[in-house]
């Protein structure tokens, strides 16, 4: 699975508590987490492991980050290969966390079997703020953090991006993307 969203979606918290939910049912899950690399230094934070502690801790899950080292789409020059590797080693679900949305942070897509775009629920005006490539390469848009005073603005975004779906053309002739 191909997961990608604005800052502050709440991919790393999405990540950590599914894929706790699929190591409780006997799952090995593997999550690449791919972070942008500084112009500067050529380095990366690579916080993503430090914000999915429980996970990081389970011996049924393997996190591994990876900076961008200026790639561009979103993942890494070796993001294809790394998901072959974990397949190879027994991970039954692998995560692919990328860098974040921009009109070219979807080339994931095309390296698994499901693209998932994660929005919070209220971030301004949603429909301009992330791009038609993305929109257009998504399988399924979650709208995330929906509770509590965000239920209202998650429904509003949900009917929002449901009718701005319905305007794109099909990729697949078995598959509607869902919000």
């Amino acid at each position: 699975l191909g997961l990608s969203g604005p800052p502050g979606a709440g991919k790393s918290t999405f990540i950590e508590c599914f894929g706790k939910m699929l190591t409780e049912r006997k799952y090995k899950v593997s999550v690449l987490a791919v972070d942008p690399s500084s112009s500067t230094s050529g380095g990366s934070l690579l916080g993503d492991k430090t914000r999915m502690t429980e996970l990081s801790r389970d011996m049924n899950a393997y996190i591994r980050p990876s900076p961008t080292s200026g790639t561009l789409g979103g993942v890494t020059r070796t993001t294809n290969e790394a998901i072959l590797l974990c397949e190879g080693g027994g991970y039954n679900v692998v995560l692919v966390e990328t860098v974040g949305v921009g009109q070219s942070e979807f080339a994931v897509a095309d390296m698994v079997d499901m693209f998932i775009l994660l929005l919070p629920p209220a971030g301004g005006d949603e429909l301009q703020g992330i791009k038609r490539g993305i929109i257009e390469m998504a399988d399924l848009v979650a709208i995330n953090k929906a509770d509590g005073d965000l239920i209202v603005p998650a429904r509003r975004i949900q009917a929002e991006y449901v009718s701005a779906m319905k305007l794109l053309r099909k990729r697949s002739k078995v598959w509607r993307p869902q919000v």
